[in-house]
This record gives C-alpha cells, sequence and structure tokens, in this order.
C-alpha cells in the first residue's frame, strides 16, 4: 500500500520541530536565545569540554571562571565580576543573577537591604515605612560553593545552577528570577580548585585515583577556611565579608557542601542542639521552615536518603556569619564520591551518624538510601535539586523573608530595659586594636573614648578605650565573639557526651588578652565611630636582641592544618622559617642548620608513620619513622630546641622517652572530655618564656595532652613546668569541660633538658586559628630563644 504524503514528511516536521524548540539541559529545562546578534548562553560542555557531573571530569579555576564570564557575556540575567585575588594570586570572583529589570535596579535594592536591617535609617514610623519596602523588595540569596575543595560536587554544581538560571524559560525560573537576586560564588577557594585537580589528573588511572591530595588544599589553613567567619583572617574570607555580606545583607545563604560516603545521602536543617544563644528566634525559625521544605519536597520528588536535626550543629560563628547579620545559613551536605571517581556503597557499610541511622527509618530520616553505585552525578543532582528547591521557597516566600529579616534588625536596635545588658566595655591592651577591627569588619558600631589619665594594669596611656551598645543591628556579633561561652552537658543515652560539631569555645577578649567587661547602664563615648582597619597578628616576642633564630617548620606528607596556621602566623610576624619534610629530617645534621624545630599539632601516630605504605605514591610514604626521631634527638642533644604542640607533645614524650606522663592518656570521654575550649593557666613568670606576662593566662585546648613529672630526682632535675591549671576550682573559662578534677595542678607546658638542648611540650595550640595571641609570645620566645 503506498504511504499518504503527510506520512512521507512528518518525520521532516518533527526534526524541524525539535531544532526550533529550545534545547534541554539537565533536568528539563530550556535554554533561551539570549543578547543581541541571537548569541545563545553556552552550555558548561561547550567551554569546559565535559557536562558537569560527568565522571572522572574536574575543571580547573580557569575554565570555570572562563564559564561565567561566557555566560554573563551572552545572558541579560548575568552579571559577573572580580572582587580581588586569593591567597595564589587567582580571580575571586562572583555571579548576580537575576531579572534583567532587577539588575537594571541593584543599587535600589541595596538600599532597600540597608534600610530594613537597621530600622533607625527609616526614621519616625519605621513599620510603616517598611511596608512600602517589603512591597518593593527582593529576596537576596547568596549561594556559596567550593569552600573545601574536595568537596569537588559543589562548584561543578554551581555552574549547573547558574546555567539553569541563565537560560531556562520555565515559568518556575522565571517567578524566581523575579523573586529574588542571587549572588552565586563559583568557589569560596579557587586556588584549592587547581590544587585538587592537579592531583586528581595525576593521579587518574592509577591505585591512587581518588585519594585527598597530600597538602593543604587551602594554602595556610585547608579544611579551616570555613571557620574563619569571625576572625577573618584569610584574603577570601574578607573578600566575601566585605564585598558581598557586608554590601548585601543577604536573607538566606546556601553553603553547598559534601559529607562522607557512608551515612546520608543529603543534610538539611533544622541543626541539631545546641543553637548559639545570640542566633535571633526568627533565624532559627526560618532555616527550620526552609530546610524542612526543601527535604520535603525533594523527599516528593523520589530522592532518599535525607536527614535533619543530626550531625551539624547551629554553635559557633565561625561557620555562621549570617546568623549574626539577619539572615540565615542553609547549610547542605551530600554525601561523597572519590572526588570524580565513582564508588558503590554495600548495604552493610552505611553506618550510623550523630542522631539518625542510616540504615533505618527515624523521623528525621524517613527514607532510606538502601546502597549501590554513588556517582558524581548523583552529587551534582541532589545539590542542583536542593539549591532550586531553597530558590523556590525563596520566590514563594519574598515578602515573608523581607519581614523576617526586618523583624531582626527592629529587634536589634530596640531600647534596652533597664538591668539589660547595655553593652561591653573594652579597655586599652596591646591587642585591643586587633579586637575592635574585627568587630568592625562584621559591621559592629564601636565608640571610642578620648584616652584615660591614668595607665591601666596591661595597658597604655596613649590608648582609647572602647564602648560596644547592644542597641545596633550587628549588635549580638559583637555579644557572640565578647562573652564567656557556656556550653550546655548533651550526653547520648548511654551516658557518653555528645560531641559538638567544631568546638564550643569563641571568647575573642580570652583568646588576645584583651579586658572586656560587660556594661548594664547607658554610656556615651565621646569619640566617633571609625571604619574598621587592617591589621596583623605580631606578636613582637621574640625574647632576643641577637640574630634570628634558625627556625624549621616540620610539614608532613599528611595535610596538617596546624602546620598551616604555623606558617601563616610566622609569616604575619615576619619570622624566618623553612619547611622540614619527612627526607631531609631522615637525612639527619639538622643542628646544622637550625636552631629551633616546631612540630606542629598532629597524632603521633602520623608523626611517625605518615601514609602507610601502598595509600599513596611511595615517595609521601614512612612519616618521620625511625631515623626521623634519631636525627630529632640528636638534634636536641647537640643544643637544639624542639618544640612541640598539643598532640605533637605526645609523640615526644613516647619516642623520647620522656619523664612526663599525660594524665589524661587512657581516660573515657565520660571522665574527662575538653572539646575546644578555654581554660585558665597560670605562669610561671620567673622562666625566660613567660618573663613579662601575666601570671594568668589561657590555653587552648582541644584533644590536648596534660602533663604530669614523674617523681624520680633526675626527672625533677630535667623538668621544668612553665604554665600549670589552678589547684583548685575548674580551670574553664569558656566552652565545656568535664572532669575538670582531673587536672588540677598539672602542667600544660613544660620544658624537658636533654643533653645540650631542650624540648618545649605545650599540651594546648599557643597560636589556635591565629586567635590566639593571649599565648602568641610563649610560641615566639620558645623559638626565640634558641640562639644562644
Amino acid at each position: 500500500m503506498p504511504k499518504h504524503p503527510l506520512s512521507r514528511a512528518l518525520p521532516l516536521l518533527l526534526l524541524l520541530l525539535l531544532l526550533l524548540a529550545p534545547h534541554a539541559h539537565q533536568g528539563g529545562a530550556p535554554q533561551a536565545r539570549q543578547r543581541g546578534g541571537g548569541a545563545v548562553a553556552p552550555a558548561p560542555e561547550e567551554v569546559l569540554g565535559f557536562r558537569p557531573g560527568d565522571d572522572r571530569k574536574l575543571a580547573s579555576w580557569a575554565q570555570t571562571v572562563e564559564y561565567f564570564r561566557r555566560l554573563a557575556a551572552s545572558s541579560p540575567r548575568v552579571r559577573f565580576e572580580e572582587l580581588g585575588r586569593t591567597t595564589l594570586g587567582a580571580p575571586f570572583v562572583v555571579a548576580t543573577i537575576s531579572s534583567p529589570e532587577n539588575l537594571a535596579r541593584l543599587s535600589e535594592y541595596r538600599e532597600i537591604q540597608r534600610r530594613l536591617a537597621d530600622p533607625r535609617t527609616l526614621g519616625a514610623s519605621p513599620d510603616r515605612k517598611a511596608e512600602a519596602l517589603f512591597a518593593r523588595g527582593r529576596n537576596v540569596v547568596l549561594i556559596t560553593c567550593g569552600v573545601h575543595s574536595t568537596e569537588v560536587g559543589s562548584y561543578l554544581s554551581g555552574v549547573l545552577i547558574a546555567h539553569r538560571l541563565a537560560t531556562s524559560s520555565e515559568p518556575e525560573v522565571r517567578e524566581i528570577l523575579r523573586n529574588t537576586i542571587v549572588l552565586l560564588v563559583p568557589s569560596l577557594n579557587p586556588d584549592g580548585v587547581d590544587i585538587v585537580k592537579r592531583w586528581y589528573d595525576r593521579t587518574l588511572g592509577t591505585p591512587f585515583e581518588g585519594t585527598n591530595p597530600p597538602e593543604l588544599y587551602h594554602h595556610y589553613v585547608g579544611h579551616d577556611d570555613n571557620r574563619d567567619w569571625y576572625a577573618f583572617t584569610q584574603v577570601e574570607t574578607r573578600l566575601t565579608v566585605d564585598k558581598i555580606h557586608n554590601v548585601w545583607r543577604p536573607q538566606i545563604v546556601h553553603d553547598i557542601h559534601q559529607q562522607g560516603a557512608y551515612g546520608s545521602r543529603l543534610f538539611l536543617p533544622p541543626y541539631m542542639r545546641p543553637v548559639e544563644p545570640n542566633v535571633p528566634r526568627q533565624l532559627v525559625e526560618g532555616y527550620t521552615e526552609l530546610g524542612r521544605a526543601m527535604a520535603e519536597r525533594m523527599l516528593k520528588a523520589g530522592f532518599k536518603g535525607i536527614t535533619w536535626d543530626s550531625t551539624y550543629d547551629a554553635w559557633t560563628p565561625a561557620r555562621a556569619y549570617s546568623h549574626y547579620h539577619g539572615g540565615v545559613r542553609i547549610l547542605s551536605e551530600t554525601a561523597s564520591a572519590a572526588l570524580a571517581t565513582p564508588i558503590t556503597v554495600r548495604p552493610e557499610q552505611l553506618r550510623a551518624g550523630e542522631g539518625y541511622d542510616s540504615r533505618k527509618v527515624s523521623t528525621n530520616f524517613p527514607v532510606v538510601w538502601e546502597g549501590g553505585e554513588w556517582r558524581l552525578r548523583d552529587i551534582t543532582n541532589y545539590m542542583t535539586a536542593a539549591a532550586f528547591e531553597l530558590l523556590r521557597h525563596a520566590s514563594e516566600n519574598r515578602e515573608a523573608w523581607l519581614r523576617r529579616f526586618y523583624s531582626v534588625g527592629r529587634d536589634a536596635v530596640r531600647p534596652r530595659r533597664a538591668g539589660e545588658l547595655y553593652g561591653f566595655r573594652i579597655l586599652p591592651s596591646k591587642n585591643s586594636e586587633r579586637l575592635v577591627s574585627i568587630l568592625r569588619r562584621g559591621g559592629v558600631e564601636v565608640e571610642t573614648s578620648p584616652p584615660p589619665r591614668r595607665t591601666r594594669p596591661g595597658g597604655h596611656a596613649d590608648d582609647s578605650e572602647f564602648f560596644v551598645k547592644m542597641a545596633q543591628p550587628y549588635g549580638a556579633f559583637a555579644k557572640a565573639l565578647l562573652e564567656r561561652q557556656t556550653y550546655p552537658d548533651l550526653f547520648d543515652a548511654s551516658g557518653r557526651p555528645i560531641p559538638p560539631y567544631d568546638v564550643t569555645a569563641h571568647t575573642l577578649p580570652l583568646l588576645m588578652g584583651v579586658t572586656v567587661e560587660p556594661v548594664f547602664r547607658p554610656f556615651n563615648a565621646r569619640g566617633r565611630l571609625r571604619p574598621p582597619v587592617e591589621s596583623v597578628f605580631k606578636a613582637h616576642a621574640r625574647g632576643s636582641t641577637g640574630p634570628a633564630p634558625r627556625v624549621g617548620l616540620y610539614r608532613s606528607h599528611v595535610p596538617s592544618m596546624d602546620e598551616g596556621w604555623t606558617r601563616w602566623v610566622f609569616e604575619q610576624n615576619g619570622t624566618g622559617y623553612l619547611s622540614l619534610a619527612d627526607p631531609e629530617v631522615r637525612r639527619g645534621n639538622l643542628r646544622a642548620k637550625f636552631d629551633a624545630i616546631v612540630l606542629p599539632d598532629q597524632s603521633p601516630r602520623t608523626l611517625l608513620e605518615g601514609y602507610r605504605k601502598g595509600s599513596m605514591p611511595e615517595e609521601l610514604t614512612g612519616g618521620l619513622g625511625k631515623e626521623g626521631v634519631r636525627a630529632l634527638r640528636e638534634f636536641v642533644e647537640q643544643g637544639g630546641t624542639l618544640v612541640t604542640l598539643n598532640a605533637a607533645s605526645t609523640f615526644a614524650i613516647e619516642q623520647f622517652d620522656l619523664p612526663v606522663r599525660d594524665v589524661t592518656d587512657g581516660l573515657k570521654q565520660t571522665e574527662f572530655y575538653c572539646p575546644g575550649s578555654i581554660l585558665r593557666t597560670q605562669l610561671d613568670t620567673r622562666h625566660p618564656l613567660a618573663e613579662g606576662m601575666p601570671g594568668e593566662s589561657v590555653a587552648w585546648v582541644e584533644d590536648s595532652p596534660v602533663f604530669e613529672i614523674k617523681s624520680d630526682p633526675l626527672a625533677l632535675s630535667r623538668v621544668r613546668v612553665i604554665a600549670r591549671y589552678p589547684d583548685a576550682g575548674t580551670p574553664l573559662l569558656s566552652g565545656w569541660l568535664l572532669g575538670a578534677e582531673r587536672i588540677r595542678g598539672k602542667a600544660a607546658l613544660v620544658e624537658v633538658g636533654i643533653g645540650r638542648g631542650r624540648i618545649f611540650l605545650f599540651g594546648f595550640r599557643p597560636q589556635y586559628r591565629a586567635q590566639s595571641l593571649a599565648t602568641y609570645p610563649l610560641l615566639f620566645k620558645a623559638i626565640g630563644g634558641a640562639v644562644r
């Protein structure tokens, strides 16, 4: 039977319709033609050479930046700008994505954000004036990717999110663009993108494919770049705070992360207890509402393995700048693969997490993921789906988010009642200006008074006092940093303490040695407000007027954040050093090259063994080994100074058979527990290390040894205690401590003589995250006095 003419034409008609139809992208959203000349926004694979999420494919930072440049050049929905340069000189960038109409009025929307954040700017009848701003304003959403560079799905998902927002003609996406202004940071750590990609490409196809690089993936601080959101030490943090947070004051921050491979597939808020008490209740309600809405919609869409109210808390401001600046922080944590390499997870490999069990249904884990293959594409699918559910909620509830934002600001600036905390007085000291600079960078209004007529103890006659009033938009941020923390006693059903996700104390005056007094009555400082100042963490405490010591800083192939922080602190203080790797230590003859060697905080096993044989390329394995231990002992016996920090002190005790023991060794957490707290110490100011310092100081204690001197006469003649914990009461100043009686009168810092040299055992981190300025002098004098 002959075919009808229309039947012969049908395939051609279908082909024509397909060609005329918008191109589909991941998730089914179409592309759209863009700017003049008919330019079409590029698909990611046109620039990167692969689709983000493809197995075993990572983009370089240059490719990522080029994609965003080309996207902005072709889409009227995208503006792209470089905000500055990273630690290693790469461009630090942000994309602003919204409707063309909104992008044409960005300055107007920034002004609305400013006024809603600080109702004092509205004058009389602020609530009435705010109503008009609710109608005109847009919900500002900041999406940050890639702060931890081994979490490779994050920055790749940023590309996919931007592409869909820039090209889709879906009604839902158009509504998002109309109601929100999206600020997308493709990576908070661009240097790490290339560090990870170089290592991944080098090991691709080898037994080491998918391993983490043998260096910190942030040049100085590694994973701790996500712990810098109140100390502001790193350039990437400062760029984000100065040029995004403080300019735009976003209502919502979506911080996209990855977690371990063998737990839930995705974490979303609400967070576990405890919540830091200065986080406004409106924001707790906000992240709870938003997180649950995201999870509910994703579960309905068929995503499995989603948990909330587990694992992650909202205690420390080190990870949540927005919680003290009017916005919610939505942390999402998606399960990882082996970087970009697929893995297979067997059901028996799934394990329980804090607050849930990934093998069992519970109220906060309603749909189990049964295991199986897990790929980078799964990661990007979860991440992009979560991001668009967040944006959808932000769009549909635009006015509600603006009202919540305003209510936080209104509560913050209200007049204080009688007997309520009115503010803080910061007394003059060497580090008070640094503390004030941090507060001002965080948007806190700090007033000054004329210099006092008399010098206060520890102060300077020409220094001013500073005052911080609580009745201001970011008074809660100041309060969180200036007051002492009391972490609640939280235990599981077996009576073991429930660990915090990070640490329990963040009291900067204690760490910096600055006296701050709470004030409960109105005050008026006569000085003017001043903008933030750039100042560095200089200690000026080398303790010697002679030649500078030759310092070696041990650098394991197993990356140590404490080593990175130490490098940063040394460089900020102009302290010269050379990095010492395992091969050079093992070769010996160290005394000919160095006066002092510093072993940063690292576990004794890692220091001794490093990467185990077969786990990494041969040249990276082995640690210090017996040869390194022998060389370090020889260095000290010949007159060198060995400085060991925190867990590295346990290594020295074990390997050199020192006449000291750790009184916490072998104790259960129910008997002694101090997960990142500030403790009181007493210094022997007759010792050269403590000379000129106050008799009372502090120690940052986190998985730290506590020393007791062995009682034989030879030990007593070789060991001198420099810092000890008080004999009575609790040494806890801020944070959480269980079993205080175990360490009463015990030592926190000791000197042990060996041959012509000595070892300084620090039972704490004296340079903790570049915050513990009060104990910098102990470290700098330990290495500075090495030239004798």
